[in-house]
């Protein structure tokens, strides 16, 4: 069976300058890939080539099938992509906004909707929280609400590959969980994966389960997590020693969580 994404080769060239350079990765059902590396690595225009975004060359198959050869609506079909921010100068609901992901499967233009579009857009809206905002118009959205929306829409084009860039970028820590909780529960079901950027190496741990690690476009590590996220590939990368780096920024942590067990013990005395 072939992996659900084979990206081969993939170069993407401006005048003399290399962005990407040979990049090669696979994903398998059930996988969430993190593309990874220090700003100017070459991650957004990775996926941007993947997406179909920019031009590009060497291969990128879904299910072996050339991406660039597919119609945009087979490929809205198959690959879903949310990007980092949205701009929205109309004041559209938060439903409409979440139905547009459904002209993928519309027979025509001025075609009424199915009850299959009505059941995913309903499935989209609960399972993203905005079920109750849904008559709202989007102008009045908080950057988070409007992310989740835009994430519905995604959902409820029922692609099976996720390609993600930056998803939370700028999205406070509470909407930071949300959203990667959302696609970590939308990952569970069958037939699905997903491929995102993500600067923070934290989420990348926790959310991860294999990761492309670049740098100034080339490859320095691709693999499982675990594999990836070594002090070996890290530290010359970043230019820092990245667990030593992390494990002060939780220590500051420990030492509130002391602090306040002192403070507690005190008054209980």
């Amino acid at each position: 069976m072939a992996d659900m994404l084979d990206v081969q080769k993939l170069s993407v060239r401006l005048g003399n300058l290399d962005i990407v350079k040979d990049l090669s990765f696979t994903v398998a059902e059930g996988d969430w890939l993190m593309i990874v590396g220090p700003n100017g690595a070459g991650k957004s225009t990775a996926l941007s080539a993947i997406t179909q975004g920019v031009d590009y060359t060497g291969r990128v198959l879904f299910e072996g099938e050339d991406v660039a050869k597919m119609k945009p609506v087979r490929r809205a079909q198959c690959m879903g992509v949310l990007t980092q921010s949205h701009f929205v100068g109309y004041a559209f609901t938060v439903e409409e906004v979440v139905r547009l992901g459904r002209y993928a499967y519309a027979p025509g233009l001025l075609s009424n909707r199915s009850d299959d579009d009505d059941e995913a857009v309903e499935e989209a809206l609960a399972l993203t929280g905005m079920a109750a905002q849904r008559k709202q118009s989007v102008l009045t959205l908080s950057g988070g609400e409007l992310q989740r929306t835009f994430l519905a829409q995604v959902f409820a084009q029922q692609p099976r590959l996720l390609l993600l860039d930056e998803p939370t970028n700028h999205l406070d820590l509470v909407y930071q969980k949300q959203v990667f909780s959302l696609i970590e529960r939308w990952l569970q079901k069958p037939g699905r994966a997903v491929v995102s950027v993500v600067h923070d190496l934290s989420l990348v741990k926790a959310f991860g389960t294999a990761a492309v690690l670049l740098r100034h476009g080339q490859t320095v590590a691709t693999g499982a997590i675990d594999e990836v996220l070594t002090a070996k590939n890290l530290n010359p990368v970043y230019n820092m020693d990245v667990a030593a780096w992390m494990r002060q920024m939780l220590s500051q942590w420990a030492a509130d969580d002391n602090t306040a067990d002192n403070i507690i013990e005190e008054k209980i005395c």
